[in-house]
């Protein structure tokens, strides 16, 4: 009776990039998972790793085919104008329960982002903490003047915006691309059409639960 052949190592170099969320397979993983199939498997170690890379990708994608920003985002977002003043932009952080805003022309297109983190290091601090200690010690730290300085000189510009029909691949990477919280969503014209929060599509993805509200 002719004996099986031994299980084929790879001898090929290269191999598959990993997606994002994938295992690194060694061989000798999997050559410990296809001594435990009964029978003769004739594939090598490098096809079997194409194959584990292929089918986590058709995977991933049919489980995230129903993910897009125009699914995701916040519709009901009111913008910032270049124009506004500092006074006027930061109750509408605080109303719309927002850490960042875009910021649009006259049009409704995304000119910029002017984010929590931008007013702070106006004032000269990076958390409201360390601007609350700055207070204690120099109740005058904000001056009026301060309170007067146009949107357009704090927002970050240009904003790294998603058309409004992104599926996950194009958000993956357009949110590994910047550090930002929220991203600006724009209609096919290329004016605002949502905001689409960093937390809430990792939540959606079952990457990280929702912060507590």
């Amino acid at each position: 009776m002719q004996q099986p052949l031994p299980l084929r190592a790879s001898t090929e170099p290269d191999t598959p990039s990993l997606e994002a969320g994938e295992i690194e397979l060694s061989d000798a993983d999997i050559l410990e998972a296809m001594g435990e199939i009964p029978g003769y498997l004739d594939i090598s170690t490098a096809d079997f790793r194409e194959l584990y890379h292929l089918a986590y990708r058709h995977g991933r994608e049919r489980l995230f085919r129903g993910i897009s920003a125009g699914r995701l985002m916040r519709g009901d977002i009111q913008p910032l104008l270049p124009t506004m003043r500092l006074k006027e932009a930061i109750p509408q952080f605080v109303r719309q329960g927002l850490k960042a805003l875009p910021v649009v022309d006259g049009e409704g297109r995304v000119i910029g982002i002017l984010s929590e983190t931008d007013v702070l290091r106006s004032l000269g601090a990076e958390t409201f903490l360390a601007l609350l200690a700055r207070l204690m010690v120099e109740p005058d730290l904000i001056r009026p003047e301060d309170c007067q300085r146009p949107v357009r000189d704090l927002m970050a510009s240009p904003a790294v915006t998603v058309p409004v029909g992104a599926g996950f691949r194009q958000l993956m990477k357009a949110f590994a691309s910047h550090p930002g919280r929220a991203m600006p969503v724009v209609s096919p014209e290329g004016r605002l059409a949502g905001l689409l929060l960093r937390k809430q599509f990792l939540h959606a993805c079952h990457l990280e639960a929702p912060e507590a509200s």
